[in-house]
């Protein structure tokens, strides 16, 4: 059994076969957990609808757990200490089924978002303990293509996740989709529980070490591009549907599907990103950069025929399909001593800009209109761009 054994491979040790099941088992849980985090974004009309709440205040369905994943990226990274992260990887993914279930069955708006705040805490205590176990799992040569398989879960997330839960909300009423990811959870637990190794650690985290962290500038570098990037996705991709609706005048029917080629768009963005951040990783970013900002401007001005609306949105995919394992690329470079350390920083501030992100968009959503969140973020994304062509590649 892969559990029985502790992990600690050499550089030029090939690795056995049940490694590469737990590497393939936390690609499903970071499935998970992302589906899990973004299925109100499909749902987020008829959530607002069934509920008795605005579009603005329902995408507080994400906000909420992206601020509460981005204080537990850190706090519970700080908490853990020397645990065996199998353990906690495990109880993070059975924390998620809860939730999911609680979502599924809430009363009203209030009892939804408390059981987002459970998602939050799975997502942020998950993604600093994940993003350098790749290392630890496979030789050398193999980490790159582990952590494409690993950080796959995300943009499969928005290729079957997000719209088949948003086909299943719309069939069978937005809480079916929270019931169905409850199952998916599950089975989740149950293969990260038969798949992963021991997964003892030597060095804890404290808040201070954390602290200390920023005075590294590649990784201020990457927190600031982190936030820029991310912020200005979710401030526009929390609404894309209303954007799709309200804007290009496309029909509910056709959300779920498009969502699809956003998402198949976000997976070959991934496996795009990841050889390329291994040879460049600067230029790697400084094309997604760029790329979402041209796309969200582009939707904001072409998004209101249909065509290119469809067009845009498979660009706006490809883009941010490699923001992942780009950025956890960067700052596992910017810190190789302490990679999980460094994720932590990362998971934080990647949850606390779609937190901020949601927030904004939705406030411009209610106050400006739909259209503002794709200038917001188009402008955002911009800046993100300005911060990689200054920078000085990490070492």
């Amino acid at each position: 059994m892969a559990d029985e054994n502790e992990v600690g491979l050499d550089a030029g040790e090939i690795p056995s076969l049940p490694y590469w099941f737990a590497v393939y088992a936390l690609g499903a849980a970071t499935f998970s957990l992302v589906t899990a985090q973004l299925l109100p974004v499909g749902l987020l009309t008829t959530i607002a609808t069934d509920l008795n709440v605005s579009i603005g205040t329902a995408g507080l369905t994400v906000t909420l757990p992206g601020i509460v994943a981005a204080l537990a990226a850190l706090l519970f990274s700080a908490a853990s200490g020397r645990t065996d992260r199998r353990i906690i990887l495990c109880t993070l993914i059975a924390l998620l089924t809860i939730a999911n279930l609680l979502s599924a069955y809430a009363s009203n708006f209030a009892v939804l978002l408390a059981s987002r705040v459970l998602v939050g805490i799975s997502i942020g205590g998950f993604f600093p303990v994940v993003g350098p176990l790749a290392g630890r799992l496979v030789a050398g040569p193999a980490v790159g293509r582990a952590m494409s398989i690993i950080f796959g879960g995300v943009a499969v997330a928005s290729v079957l996740g997000v719209p088949l839960g948003t086909l299943l909300g719309d069939v069978n009423g937005w809480r079916s989709a929270f019931f169905g990811m409850a199952v998916v959870s599950a089975v989740t637990f149950a293969l990260l529980f038969a798949a992963l190794p021991r997964l003892p650690v030597a060095q804890s985290i404290t808040l201070l070490t954390l602290y200390r962290l920023l005075s590294n500038t590649n990784v201020r570098i990457g927190v600031i591009i982190t936030f820029c990037f991310v912020t200005g996705h979710f401030t526009a991709f929390t609404f894309v549907r209303p954007i799709l609706q309200e804007l290009a005048g496309i029909s509910a029917a056709l959300i779920g599907p498009l969502l699809s080629i956003y998402g198949v768009a976000g997976v070959i963005g991934n496996f795009l990103a990841g050889p390329a951040a291994s040879r460049d990783i600067r230029r790697a970013l400084l094309c997604i950069t760029i790329a979402l900002s041209v796309v969200l401007l582009l939707m904001a001005i072409l998004g209101v025929a249909v065509l290119p609306a469809i067009i845009l949105l498979f660009l706006w995919g490809l883009a941010y399909g490699g923001v992942s394992v780009s950025l956890q690329t960067w700052m596992n470079r910017a810190a190789p001593t302490v990679p999980e350390m460094a994720s932590a920083l990362f998971a934080a501030m990647f949850n606390f800009a779609i937190a901020f992100g949601a927030l904004l968009g939705g406030f411009a959503a209610d106050e400006i209109g739909v259209r503002s969140v794709l200038w917001l973020g188009g402008g955002l994304a911009l800046a993100a761009a300005f911060t990689v062509r200054a920078m000085k590649e990490a070492t």
